[in-house]
């Protein structure tokens, strides 16, 4: 599953011919943020890469909505183990997404 503004590759989506996962823009526009506000966030992206991205978003939603909670839970599992395997760290990590508002995990 391609489109023109989104391309398949080692293993996740990402934004045609640049390294922004499609993860980075469907999550901010879930936020709710706008096309021109996801652009401020990365101005290296066109309009049209944005709206592209949220457009294929929109169209294969429910396959990338799972896609995405994978994505999620494969994360939190690797998660466990670096909180076991540098305790340290993991809670430098945890006070990083305590400043920027993310939930604890």
């Amino acid at each position: 599953m391609s489109g023109e503004y989104v391309e398949q590759r080692n293993g996740g989506y990402y934004i045609a011919g640049t390294r922004i996962s499609l993860d980075s823009v469907v999550y901010s526009f879930n936020e709710g943020n706008s096309p021109e506000a996801i652009q401020e966030n990365f101005p290296l992206l066109k309009p049209a890469q944005i709206y592209g991205a949220i457009a294929f978003y929109l169209d294969h939603q429910a396959e990338l909505n799972e896609y995405l909670a994978q994505s999620e839970r494969e994360l939190e599992a690797n998660a466990v183990a670096l909180e076991r395997a540098d305790p340290a760290l993991w809670e430098k990590l945890q006070r990083a997404r305590a400043k920027i508002g993310e939930p604890r995990a």
